[in-house]
């Protein structure tokens, strides 16, 4: 299988990852936090390494300032809910992921929030410009998409953050499509949301959300965390207060090991991806019969969403995959910018690139898409 869709979750993963959750489930008999024998603390142990090097890794002051997430989903609700009031106002950019989206529409359904989702310029980006007028005194969040998951155009994020700083908004960064690749510790968010699964090469089921610059946001979830276990009250100490319930050991040793493997070759693997990604948006362009959606002037992730005539996206990536080439079709969960792109009707078929794609497997879905377009 030559796999493109590494946008949703990314394949394979590095052996030291899959080694990792295996040590993790055959060696480590124990609950971290939960006990003091030697199992217990050993997996303990392993969690507090892979916060430390995410911490180091997102630019926070202390590792407990790194939260364990489910996902990048939970860690956007954890963010979004627990930072809100009634009578707030938020301002997202319109190339939000339904994650961010679905949480806020419910609020302003429900008249408890006011929404405002910014347009972007000609070419996919929002201007800073834009959000410094956006802002008025009840703006209390604002929410930027790093980079589209449909598109991969990349937001001017690190001046964006300085425009909402200055205005003294907190800005929530969903790195979703980011994290591994770009430098998002230099974004200098508030608080930065992202997955374990797909650009850091961890193992599904695992998130973090990391809080700077002061943030305590509400806790999503409340319960036994291994510490103040006298209390009947959730602990108000970091990360205890967001990490209620037993943690995913496994999938966090796997992180960890990903981590490890994102920060030796993190410039490289960005590099070697955007090299692929050129000769597949610019082989695409060369197809006749085949629109790519994006900006030719605005800077891109690994992120290359495509139509193949007036065909049903979802029909067209099925197609690819009976030749066994893995991709997307559909809307991929981010209608506000399908509705930007024209898109909504057909969707479009995505392919997103990994560090261990090759230039053969560029080829070979040029080659099925160039053969798709004469049908």
């Amino acid at each position: 299988m030559i796999y493109l869709d590494n946008a949703a979750t990314s394949y394979p993963k590095p052996p030291e990852v899959i080694d990792a959750v295996r040590n993790a489930m055959e060696n480590i008999g124990g609950n971290p936090g939960r006990g003091g024998h030697a199992g217990a603390l050993a997996g303990g142990k392993i969690i507090e390494n892979c916060r430390e090097k995410a911490a180091e890794y997102l630019g926070a002051e202390k590792p407990e300032q790194v939260v364990f997430c489910f996902n990048c989903t939970d860690a956007l609700n954890t963010a979004i809910r627990g930072t809100l009031h009634e009578g707030d106002e938020v301002i997202v950019s319109h190339a939000e992921h339904n994650a961010v989206m679905r949480p806020l529409m419910g609020y302003h359904d429900a008249g408890k929030i006011t929404l405002r989702i910014l347009p972007p310029e000609a070419n996919g980006l929002l201007s800073p410009d834009t959000v410094r007028a956006a802002i008025n005194g009840k703006t209390a969040l604002c929410i930027l998409c790093h980079a589209s998951n449909v598109t991969g155009i990349l937001q001017p994020a690190r001046e964006i953050a300085a425009v909402c700083h200055a205005q003294g908004v907190p800005l929530l960064l969903d790195a979703a499509q980011t994290a591994g690749t770009e430098d998002i510790a230099a974004v200098n968010a508030d608080m930065i949301a992202l997955p374990g699964h797909k650009g850091l090469l961890g193992p599904m089921g695992t998130g973090l959300l990391c809080l700077r610059h002061g943030m305590l946001p509400r806790p999503l979830r409340e319960g036994g965390t291994g510490s103040v276990s006298e209390s009947l009250r959730q602990p108000a100490m970091l990360p205890d207060r967001y990490e209620s319930g037993t943690a995913n050991l496994p999938g966090i040793a796997g992180l960890n090991a990903g981590l490890d493997f994102v920060m030796r070759h993190g410039s490289a693997i960005r590099e070697y991806e955007h090299t692929l990604a050129s000769r597949l948006r610019n082989g695409l362009k060369n197809i006749h019969g085949v629109t790519v959606y994006g900006a030719d002037h605005a800077p891109q992730t690994a992120v290359i969403s495509f139509n193949v005539g007036t065909m049903e996206s979802g029909e067209a990536a099925d197609a690819l995959n009976r030749q066994n080439i893995a991709l997307r079709g559909g809307l991929h969960c981010a209608p506000s910018i399908h509705a930007w792109l024209g898109t909504t009707q057909n969707g479009a078929v995505r392919a997103s690139i990994g560090p261990f794609n090759t230039e053969q497997d560029i080829d070979a879905l040029l080659l099925a898409v160039q053969h798709l377009s004469q049908t």
